[in-house]
Order: C-alpha cells, then sequence, then structure tokens
C-alpha cells in the first residue's frame, strides 16, 4: 500500500492540542452498520447507548511524541520530517515531505516552529532512502 493515500491537508485549527476537559465532553463519529450508510457526531459521554453485550472496548493510553518539524532544503525549499522510530542514538527512521523523495547525502537545516527561522547548528543528513 502506497504512503501517499494517507497523505491529506489537515489545518491546523482543526488538530487538537489538548484533550478535552471533562474528557466525555470529546467528540464520537458513530457510524451506523445496519442498513444504509449512515453517520452522526456525537460524543463519549453517549458511548454506552452503542455497546452491546459482550462487546469489548481497548483503551490507548500511548503518548505522541512531538514528532514533526519543519527543515529546508539546500535549495531553500521547506518540507516537513516526520519522525517515525528511533534506530540508534541519534539515527532517526523519518517520512519527509512533500515532494520528491531527499536523498542520500541531502543536508536539511531545522526552523523554528516559532518564526520559521533557521536554528543554527541544528541539521540532517538523509543516510538512506
Amino acid at each position: 500500500m502506497s504512503l501517499e493515500a494517507y497523505d491529506y491537508f489537515l489545518p491546523e485549527e482543526l488538530i487538537a492540542q489538548e484533550g478535552m476537559e471533562p474528557r466525555d465532553r470529546a467528540r464520537m463519529l458513530v457510524v451506523h452498520r445496519e442498513g444504509p450508510f449512515r453517520a452522526e457526531h456525537r460524543q463519549v459521554r453517549d458511548l454506552p447507548e452503542y455497546l452491546r453485550s459482550g462487546d469489548v472496548l481497548v483503551f490507548n493510553e500511548s503518548k505522541v511524541i512531538p514528532a514533526r518539524l519543519l527543515a529546508q532544503r539546500p535549495t531553500g525549499g521547506r518540507v516537513e520530517v516526520l519522525l517515525v522510530r528511533e534506530r540508534a542514538p541519534g539515527l532517526w527512521e523519518a517520512l519527509v515531505g512533500p515532494g520528491r523523495r531527499a536523498k542520500p547525502g541531502t543536508r536539511l537545516r531545522f526552523l523554528s516552529p516559532r518564526d520559521l527561522h533557521v536554528v543554527p547548528d541544528l541539521e540532517a543528513e538523509v543516510v538512506g532512502v
């Protein structure tokens, strides 16, 4: 499966920066499985209405690391670097986009998220594709 299928525009203002308080007021999308397609927005506090005997709930307590970084190519073009997994100390597997693949040897300079200026002494080199 191609990763491009998961690449889409999501406006910053639609990304939650912190959890809803109280937690049960968080939004929940309900997709009805019987009959014609129907979906509706509800709140987490409505979840018990949809549970049946024998259903299982799985709780995800994973933490999100601040893994999205902005960088600049040697040409001046800006790219987003998404850290995926630390392979060794200082060596990360990452997705770089948009645009063409970053070739091995390409040096990226990271930008401050506040003012988009280059952060001195903070750069990376693409070592593999």
